[in-house]
Parts: C-alpha cells; structure tokens; sequence
C-alpha cells in the first residue's frame, strides 16, 4: 500500500511538472504565477493532461474539455452515463433543444442529473445546425462535473465566445489572424483553433496557400468563408486528419503553385 502510494505521488508530480512546461510553451506569458499555481493544482487532484487536451486556457481561466472529462469517468470506471430530449422545453423549429443526462458512478448508483441547452443564439455559427449534439454535450460535461466534483466549467459550456486566444511568442498572433474583413469570420476561425489546438503557425501559412495571398488578412471575405468552411469540414472528419493536413504545407516553399481550392495563385517570394 505504501509503494503503491509512493508511485503515484511520483507520476503525479511527473504529471504536474510536464503540465506546466506543456502549458508554458503553449501559451506563453500569459500564464501568470496565479495560473500556473492552479495548474499545479488540478494536475494533482485530477490527473488532468495538457498534452492529452484536458484542459483549455483562456480569458485567463481554465476550462475543461469534453475529452478531458471522458477521460476522467473512464478512468473512475464510470458505469454509464444515458441521455434524452426534455421534449417540453425543445422547438425544432427554432433548433432549440434541451437535453437531461444521467450518469452512473457505479452500478448500483442512483445518478447524478444535469441538463444542458443550445439554440442558434447561444452556439458559434461554426457548429450551426447542430443544436441537439451541442445541447448534448453540455449536459454530459455538467453531469460528469457534478458527479465527480469538478469545478471548472467546461469549454464546451460557454455560450458566448471570449476574448482572442493567446498564443505563444514564437507563432502567429492573433492579430495576425484577422482577416480584416468581419468579426464573425474572425471568431470563427479563432474558436475552430480554440477547439482543435491547432498550432495558429501553420494556420496562418495553411490560409496563404488556400486564399491565394500573401497574408490573410489580404483574402476577401468570400474567400475567408471557403477556408473556414474547408478547414471545418476536415476536423469533422477528426482532429488528427486536420493538423496532418496543415503540417503538410509548414515548409512547403510559396513560390508558383496552387491553392488548396486548386486555384492557380499568382508566385510570390519564399518568406
């Protein structure tokens, strides 16, 4: 009992210690010493993972992620956790859903219940059209958080976008990812980076192949439309297929070649 103790007072420290360098390379010096003392802290008490994308930072808060709190029932041995429509306070009309989920600790559990909600008003326009699954989701998160005493609200919980997500020193700025043309296509792009971790580097060079511009902020907003629609389209097709499509134009040269849309563009200088 006391080895088994011992080993998981030092994976845990191993777990906290990796936590911290991830999330420094990751956001930089936006993790002030507060943050990072939290970090510490819910590496401890949650054995949650940066690497594995637990945990979210932004607005200078943590969140949690769906992921995150999957991962966390599976490793608890959660014994189910069951869903369904509250079809009193749903309208498919208006794409509005309220759904009631029930999670089982152990077998013989009662349940924990928590509910969750989404209509058009309350959801990014990037996921429109997919109310229920959102509402779904999100009454998931607030049952698994109540059920195993989690108090950090979960990503997938906000209704309203915050403020840009910060990025590292050494990648692309978030002004720099202003198409310069409206804030809805600006968020947009933003909240896929926030939801897939994408690095905002290879976004940045990624959209200069498909628009066909020197910078992105130079793209016409038709043609900002068509790279967000793309770039949803491959992490609906899931997460890995998505960065292996960004990672492969990193260190593609720019001179004379064609777009993601198959479009020629116009050859420029190698930045």
């Amino acid at each position: 009992m006391q080895r088994q103790k011992e080993m998981h007072s030092s994976n845990s420290a191993i777990l906290t210690r990796r936590n911290v360098r991830l999330a420094r390379e990751k956001w930089g010096a936006m993790l002030s010493p507060a943050l990072t003392q939290a970090l510490r802290l819910y590496s401890e008490q949650l054995d949650v993972s940066i690497e594995h994308g637990d945990l979210l930072l932004m607005s200078d808060k943590w969140y949690v992620t769906h992921s995150g709190l999957l991962r966390l029932a599976k490793k608890n041995h959660c014994s189910g956790i069951q869903t369904e429509t509250v079809s009193e306070f749903c309208d498919p009309v208006t794409k509005r859903w309220v759904v009631r989920a029930i999670v089982y600790k152990t077998s013989r559990s009662k349940g924990f219940v928590g509910y969750g909600d989404a209509d058009p008003t309350n959801v990014s326009p990037l996921v429109r059209g997919a109310e229920m699954r959102i509402a779904e989701t999100r009454a998931v998160n607030r049952t698994l958080r109540k059920a195993y005493g989690i108090g950090l609200c979960s990503i997938e919980e906000i209704g309203t976008l915050p403020r840009p997500f910060p990025v590292a020193a050494d990648q692309a700025t978030s002004e720099e990812l202003q198409p310069g043309n409206g804030n809805l296509l600006r968020d947009r792009l933003r909240l896929l980076i926030r939801q897939h971790q994408l690095d905002a580097g290879q976004v940045k060079r990624y959209a200069a192949y498909f628009c066909g511009t020197k910078e992105l902020r130079d793209a016409s907003r038709e043609q900002v439309e068509k790279l967000i629609d793309h770039l949803s389209q491959l992490a609906a097709a899931g997460g890995d297929k998505l960065r292996e499509e960004l990672a492969t134009y990193e260190n593609r040269p720019v001179v004379g070649c064609r777009n993601a849309t198959n479009e020629t563009v116009a050859p420029r200088e190698v930045a």
